[in-house]
């Protein structure tokens, strides 16, 4: 699938030399075609490297895919730089009237703060009401998944013992379900968070539709309202190195962190990790972009109601 990003967007490269099919803005505006509009809310500190993880998972179908960086107002930024911010991303305030066929919200390092703590949480909400009428189906992700879930059906996340860390064995549910088609029946997906929303609460609401979970890490993907709304729980976007950067980081900070669980072989972080995630997190961002965006999206985003 062609990805159109800006020109000059510092990891088109990265993907290019992967051999992802990205078009810069001159060849997608002389294509006659009405390209899927995609928004990421992205709140993760290093910025550039959940875009090009965001971009790789978006790039395995014949769709092309038309990406707004989008950022909060009422929060700044410290681990990615202000002219890459400004350069490439708008304020949720720019872009609020326009719609958009899908939109994702990613994580935030802020999970074992109460929701109301966190500095831009009313723009979040505002962003999340705002999804409801502009936007043909959001994918929450990770934090991102707890605080949609919490926002939308006052289920609220509860703080684990010890961190969910590492690459966790699932198991599908409800595979009649498009979300998960082509799935295994076992499949693995990586997670690192203090907290989680119960199982028990989200198996007793009839709004919510459970598609995975785990013995160890719970519900990995659930949704609601027949897609417009769907949850992940993990990181099936992480590449290879995400979880050996995040542990090697909390190491050297002296933090009391464990080795990531199914990660590296034999459990020796001196080993290269294991990646064996990737084909079922692009399976699932394909089945969202054709079965929950491309298939109910009007063609006339401005001029058909959601």
């Amino acid at each position: 699938m062609p990805i159109r990003v800006q020109n000059d967007l510092p990891v088109k490269e990265i993907l290019e030399q992967e051999n992802i099919f990205v078009m810069d803005e001159y060849r997608a505006a002389h294509q006659d075609i009405r390209p899927i509009s995609i928004g990421l809310l992205n709140l993760m500190p290093l910025k550039e490297d959940t875009e090009l993880q965001i971009l790789r998972s978006l790039s395995n179908t014949p769709l092309q895919v038309d990406v707004t960086f989008v950022r909060v107002g009422s929060h700044v930024s410290k681990n990615t730089s202000t002219s890459h911010i400004y350069k490439f991303y708008e304020a949720f305030s720019d872009i609020r009237n326009k719609k958009f066929d899908g939109f994702i919200i990613t994580g935030a390092p802020v999970e074992q703060m109460p929701f109301e703590d966190v500095d831009y949480w009313e723009e979040l909400k505002e962003i999340m009401e705002w999804t409801k009428t502009n936007v043909t189906s959001t994918l929450h992700l990770c934090w991102g998944a707890q605080a949609g879930l919490y926002y939308h059906y006052g289920i609220d996340k509860v703080k684990l013992p010890h961190k969910m860390f590492g690459v966790f064995r699932h198991h599908v549910r409800n595979r009649k379900i498009p979300l998960v088609r082509g799935f295994d029946d076992i499949f693995y997906a990586p997670h690192s968070r203090h907290t989680t929303v119960p199982q028990e609460l989200l198996e007793a609401d009839e709004r919510i539709t459970i598609l995975a979970d785990s013995k160890e890490a719970g519900v990995f993907l659930c949704m609601a309202q027949e897609g417009r709304q769907i949850f992940v729980m993990g990181h099936p976007e992480y590449d290879r190195i995400t979880l050996d950067t995040e542990y090697k980081r909390d190491k050297g900070k002296g933090l009391d962190i464990q080795v990531p669980v199914n990660y590296y072989p034999d459990d020796n972080p001196e080993n290269k990790p294991e990646l064996i995630w990737r084909a079922h997190a692009n399976n699932l961002y394909t089945n969202w972009l054709n079965y929950y965006v491309y298939q109910l999206t009007p063609y006339d985003l401005y001029g058909t109601p959601f």
